[in-house]
């Protein structure tokens, strides 16, 4: 029996792109289902979240068009990750398979043939991994690089240059759904899951339309939030910093007095200066970090809903979040 498969596409303002986004993924559900990949009774889905265009009339404009087109409209903007999460649980009772994706049209679409094939063979999650970034600027290149490894070195594993185009069993799909952390980096969780992985390369491609949601200042405050969400690694390294500090400072006194018993009892002021404006770095930066936790502590003892859903067309009820 074929699979049933769901393509899962978070949208915030994309009504510049969502026509041709629809165009081809339904062509592509279309091929997938000629050549008996998939069941017809695959579909795309859609989810709105909190946009200020015409997102969501588009969305409804494409589901009356074509009964492949599914759609979710969120109560408001909850962000990339909780409108994906929204979307995965969504389609997990109702898929053996679900591919997430952006609207933006840069994920290669034809990669999701290898993907299907890979989930047919067993895998549970197929990650999909930019093959090169040879099309990106020398900035952009550089800072996406060292956003991912900075992830791991902050002890927040990740798939090197793998953002959210991957392939997901139901089996995996339960698996995620019992992660009920309200800080979701889903990047860093879904390789916490276990089960069979693989990797599928392919080439992104220039945005067709609209403007990129992911600006330098967002993606620094993604990768904060990523870190504070899956690691402690920074806490530790404040201890490890406080410890080192308490060592020079023992090394100081030490030479303050030799100094104090030699007669030589002046001091410099550029000592004493610099001493107290790195002192006073670290420990404004030290309760920065500390109260990165404590807010995540904050938020996640409230236990608010990761997401609430307004409608749903073309599917029958919202799940229970």
């Amino acid at each position: 029996m074929n699979p049933i498969l769901y393509i899962v596409v978070p949208c915030y303002n994309e009504e510049a792109v969502l026509p041709e986004t629809a165009r081809r993924l339904r062509e592509k559900l279309e091929q997938l289902m000629g050549r008996g990949a998939i069941s017809p009774a695959s579909r795309v889905l859609f989810v709105n979240d909190g946009s200020k265009d015409r997102t969501w009339p588009l969305i409804c404009q494409l589901h009356a068009q074509s009964h492949l087109m599914c759609g979710i409209d969120l109560t408001r903007n909850r962000g990339h990750q909780n409108a994906l999460l929204a979307g995965l649980m969504t389609a997990k009772d109702r898929a053996d398979a679900v591919i997430s994706m952006d609207a933006d049209l840069q994920d290669d679409i034809n990669a999701v043939d290898a993907m299907v094939d890979k989930f047919r063979e067993g895998v549970d999650i197929v990650y999909g991994v930019r093959s090169s970034r040879k099309r990106d600027s020398f900035f952009k290149r550089t800072t996406a690089e060292g956003f991912y490894r900075l992830m791991n070195l902050m002890g927040a594993e990740t798939v090197f240059n793998h953002a959210d185009y991957r392939l997901m069993s139901r089996r995996a799909l339960e698996g995620l759904s019992q992660f009920r952390e309200v800080n979701l980096f889903l990047r860093g969780i879904v390789p916490m899951i276990g089960y069979r992985t693989d990797t599928v390369e392919y080439e992104r491609g220039e945005r067709f339309a609209g403007q990129s949601k992911y600006p330098l200042g967002k993606m620094l405050s993604f990768a904060v939030e990523g870190i504070t969400s899956l690691s402690v690694k920074p806490l530790r390294m404040i201890t490890g910093l406080g410890f080192l500090i308490f060592l020079v400072s023992l090394g100081m006194i030490f030479y303050n007095l030799v100094r104090w018993m030699g007669g030589n009892t002046v001091t410099g002021w550029a000592s004493l200066s610099c001493s107290l404006w790195l002192l006073g770095g670290l420990i404004l930066l030290s309760l920065g970090v500390i109260g990165e936790y404590v807010g995540k502590l904050y938020l996640e003892s409230k236990a608010r809903p990761r997401f609430l859903i307004r409608e749903i067309v073309g599917d029958e009820q919202p799940p229970k979040d």
